[in-house]
């Protein structure tokens, strides 16, 4: 296991996510800057009302491809710990799909690197999302790493 691996917690789960768990890995790397993002099921899509998310994923796909994200973010920024933490299955509104965080000795690092991993994990990372409208119908997003 690499120095980077052994730094970074990589999940992919149907529970619901945990926002203690991941600030408890982060803090304790004894960092002066924790930086994290919650994507979260919104109530209202463009001009339609969602009723709830599902995911799927190719897990040992996306973890590898994740980890590969983290090492970038190791090598671009100075980081004591990643922690990303993604949920698949069905999501309810106002529920957390994705939980990315980040520490480091200082916030500008925390913060830059927790955008980049987001940013790129929607991009490259093998995760599909299904929006299920109020109105029944149903719509797939985020192939754009087939491309």
């Amino acid at each position: 296991m690499t120095d980077s691996q052994q730094r970074c917690r990589i999940t992919i789960q149907e529970d619901p996510l945990s926002l203690d768990d991941l600030w408890a890995f982060l803090a304790a790397s004894e960092g002066g800057g924790i930086a994290i993002f919650g994507g979260t099921t919104r109530r209202v899509t463009g001009s339609r009302v969602t009723d709830e998310l599902s995911y799927e994923a190719h897990e040992s796909m996306a973890v590898k491809e994740i980890q590969r994200l983290a090492d970038v973010a190791m090598e671009r920024w100075d980081l004591l710990r990643i922690g990303v933490h993604h949920r698949t299955g069905v999501v309810p509104v106002s529920e957390a799909s994705v939980l990315i965080g980040v520490a480091s000795m200082h916030r500008g690092p925390a913060f830059e690197a927790a955008r980049f991993l987001i940013d790129e994990l929607k991009v490259s990372v093998p995760i599909w999302k299904k929006e299920h409208f109020a109105d029944g119908t149903t719509e797939w997003q985020g192939d754009s790493w087939l491309d």
